[in-house]
């Protein structure tokens, strides 16, 4: 009978090495980690500084990895799902009641005051889905005028929207209620908006386990599986680079190894808030390729990476973050639907991290910088390690 081997050539991880190495520079990119594994097989370079001018990059440096900290989340999510302590189409009521009798706006750009009663109760497979009625819109800041819901927004006593700022959030609590103060810009169900329910089923899954939500990734996730670099923050400020951002001729220092990730944060942000090492995301990569094992069943793992959304939801999503032409989202994750890389499921941090599994292929990408994106799609160094990773795959029968 004939067998398929997957592998990875000698020279496609040369190429891949090269494909890492031109992105590199003072001015553009201070240093990476880049991790390209097949089947049994990990390949792993690391180029540069952690900082400008400072230490080299080593296999276990911290990155922020900001957004790719969703399937994360989305992971532990279905983990109390197994346990019993959530329903997927449970209303969040009896754990959140500040989202409890919502009012939506009748239309997105109108008076926050301008509501109808929701129809239904969001539910916890909503917030998974990211269609719970509420989170960013391209929409809202490309428009002539601000939406009114945008400036209420930006009263809030938290950042909302832009890039996680641990140290400007208040505690779950108090952040949860503020949220519940506004109005929902779409009824339960109706579409997809981005970001905002992550950071609602951070603030859930804390209240249904009854502890922090540290807490329950260390003990749902991160213990079991041997992640013990993921977390909210790190005291070992050695290992994390220094977080930049482009000021059109070179670089600016966005945060520091001691600034907003060196200490607990008042809010853990389920959507965009862990620090994560490479190997600890091949580790949690792995989880999902072998079915779950020991921490998820195959059925949630099916669930989390397959096509959640309706037609509907689609036709309502900022294709500036998710193209639904050939992306579309799972359980807090994107799935690639259309072309070569279809069944692929992973998704970017805005900080500089991007994270992409594919089952068929059994491939694992994971490329980890410190240059936040400039758009929400994710800058070519990423890109163009995705693409030498799979270049590099060889496939052969044997019998």
């Amino acid at each position: 009978m004939t067998q398929t081997m997957l592998s990875l050539s000698r020279d496609g991880l040369a190429a891949f090495d090269e494909v890492a190495a031109s992105h590199v520079s003072d001015e553009r990119l201070p240093g990476l980690v880049a991790l390209v594994a097949c089947a049994d097989q990990v390949h792993v370079r690391t180029v540069g500084s952690l900082s400008v001018g400072g230490p080299p990059v080593r296999r276990d440096s911290l990155f922020r990895i900001a957004s790719t900290t969703k399937p994360v989340i989305g992971a532990a999510t279905l983990a109390l799902v197994q346990e019993g302590l959530l329903g997927l189409d449970e209303p969040v009521d009896r754990l959140l009641p500040e989202l409890a009798n919502r009012r939506v706006l009748r239309r997105l750009d109108g008076p926050i005051t301008d509501t109808v009663p929701a129809r239904r109760a969001i539910t916890v497979r909503d917030l998974l889905t990211f269609t719970n009625g509420f989170g960013m819109d391209v929409g809202m800041v490309a428009a002539a005028e601000p939406w009114p819901v945008l400036t209420a927004v930006n009263q809030l006593p938290m950042p909302l929207f832009g890039p996680p700022q641990p140290a400007e959030q208040p505690d779950p609590d108090t952040w949860i209620n503020a949220l519940g103060s506004l109005p929902l810009l779409a009824q339960p169900g109706q579409r997809w908006f981005y970001n905002t329910g992550a950071q609602v089923l951070g603030v859930l899954l804390a209240r249904a386990a009854g502890t922090s939500l540290d807490e329950v990734l260390t003990t749902r996730l991160f213990a079991p599986l041997g992640m013990s670099d993921t977390g909210f923050w790190t005291a070992d400020t050695e290992r994390l680079a220094t977080a930049y951002a482009a000021n059109g001729d070179g670089l600016d220092v966005w945060d520091t190894p001691g600034g907003q990730w060196s200490s607990p944060p008042a809010f853990e942000d389920g959507a965009a808030g862990l620090v994560s090492t490479v190997d600890d995301l091949l580790t949690f990569a792995r989880m999902l390729l072998r079915g779950g094992e020991p921490v998820l069943s195959q059925q949630a793992v099916r669930q989390m990476t397959r096509d959640q959304l309706t037609a509907e939801q689609k036709a309502h999503a900022s294709p500036e973050i998710l193209d639904v032409s050939h992306r579309t989202w799972g359980f807090a994750q994107s799935v690639i639907t259309e072309g070569q890389r279809a069944g692929a499921f992973g998704w970017d941090g805005g900080l500089g991290t991007s994270w992409l599994v594919d089952p068929a292929r059994e491939l694992t990408v994971i490329v980890l910088t410190q240059r936040l994106f400039e758009t929400p799609q994710p800058p070519q160094v990423h890109t163009d390690l995705q693409a030498a990773a799979y270049a590099a795959v060889r496939v052969e029968a044997s019998e």
